[in-house]
């Protein structure tokens, strides 16, 4: 959709103009107030404009605004010790990045040049960047036919989802390590993309049986592939702990963040590998980036990681987060048009059906649900085919949270 001399990917039924926003709320271009249950999709974490994240963005730009990839601020240096002493020992080597593209991108070449395999696997129907590259991981040939071919050697295989297949989790669990375990055998794949135990980057919202992490980790230690764990979507306290990583315990070869790390404040990602990867990978990989870690945008990102360990905002996500599907669950209870309702912390997707026994998709009411929504007063975005995916800002107010709900429910129920 082309407007305002603006190129928009779609045409959909949350596309406005943000005239102004705060905390957890958004204005559209007619002034109208909105609660917001996106954070720009998973951006705004600490809610819109922070003002700590601001303060610290002004008080860097009145130091140094750029630093050319063969240098480094101390700004970078200070966020690069920060962030790795958050996370596990093991990853301690950071690459600097403008986004979750630039730092998948860098995932993927650190780990064809480590292993010196050619081979990446990833999951159908996920979104992992916009490169050539990172839409290899998971796009599905149908959805980009007209920019085709893609990168060779990339494998996908089916997400080992949860509500769409009928056998118990750990039947499903069995039989997708099974598959997995047959593809790693033949050592020839360099490393496998996933997310922490969910799809948060596609806007389904599909969740793994517990355990799925530990099995990739598992595996990939067993025939000597990389694990790359895109916690683009799950890392900052959205699911309910710092890192997603934690939810299950396991250490990653490779992490990448972006989205939340500078809280909207400023393009920014990164890679960060262990120790023993990026001394063999750092002149052959080409990890560069022009605008990768501004020091404005480090200045941003040290105070947002500050303010999660600080306020301990995880504790937050994960007592939200069960609020939000306690209430739903409770309210569409005898809802047939909600098939299940589902995710992680405050990752909730609610999935809207045609009918329960099939599960066949409702495109149509999810734009309406979302369409009504917006008119009502809440924004919500979705996956344009049956998932409303519910994320709100995790520094939101009990009382602000509880009326988007009875908006949502309202809504929803009232289309039966």
């Amino acid at each position: 959709m082309l407007k305002n001399r603006i190129i928009y990917n779609e045409s959909s039924p949350w596309t406005f103009t943000v005239s102004k926003a705060s905390g957890s709320y958004l204005w559209d271009g007619d002034g109208k107030k909105l609660i917001d249950f996106t954070s720009g999709w998973n951006v705004t974490n600490l809610g819109w404009n922070n003002p700590e994240v601001t303060e610290a963005v002004i008080k860097q730009a009145k130091k140094n605004h750029y630093a050319p990839m063969w240098t480094n601020d101390p700004i970078q240096e200070e966020y690069a010790y920060e962030l790795t002493k958050a996370l596990p020992k093991e990853l301690c080597a950071v690459g600097r990045a403008t986004g979750g593209t630039e730092a998948n991108e860098e995932a993927l070449k650190t780990s064809r040049a480590f292993t010196d395999r050619k081979k990446i696997i990833g999951f159908k129907n996920t979104y992992h960047g916009q490169s050539f590259g990172t839409m290899s991981i998971g796009y599905l040939p149908e959805y980009v036919t007209a920019i085709s071919p893609l990168v060779g050697n990339f494998v996908q295989i089916d997400f080992p989802e949860t509500y769409r297949d009928n056998r118990s989790e750990g039947e499903i669990l069995k039989n997708f390590s099974s598959k997995l375990e047959e593809l790693l055998s033949k050592k020839d794949i360099a490393a496998i993309v996933c997310e922490a135990g969910m799809i948060t980057g596609w806007g389904d919202a599909r969740v793994a049986p517990k355990g799925f992490v530990q099995q990739v980790r598992k595996l990939t230690q067993k025939y000597g592939t990389l694990m790359i764990l895109d916690e683009v979507g799950t890392g900052f306290s959205r699911c309910g702990k710092l890192f997603g990583m934690e939810i299950e315990g396991i250490v990653p070869d490779v992490v990448t963040f972006a989205k939340g790390l500078s809280n909207g404040v400023a393009a920014i990602g990164t890679m960060v590998t262990k120790k023993k990867i990026a001394e063999k990978t750092y002149n052959k990989s080409n990890v560069t980036s022009t605008f990768g870690w501004v020091p404005v945008a480090c200045a941003a990102s040290l105070k947002v990681l500050q303010i999660h360990k600080r306020d301990k905002v995880w504790e937050k996500s994960d007592r939200k987060g069960k609020i939000i599907l306690n209430t739903l669950k409770k309210e569409f209870a005898n809802n047939p048009f909600v098939g299940d309702i589902r995710g992680i912390g405050m990752e909730i997707g609610l999935e809207l059906v045609k009918n329960k026994k099939t599960k066949e998709r409702n495109p149509e009411l999810v734009a309406k649900v979302a369409k009504e929504a917006r008119e009502k007063g809440l924004h919500l975005v979705g996956d344009n085919e049956s998932v409303i995916q519910i994320m709100p800002p995790l520094v939101i107010g009990e009382n602000v949270l509880n009326k988007g709900l009875e908006i949502l429910t309202e809504i929803v129920n009232n289309k039966i």
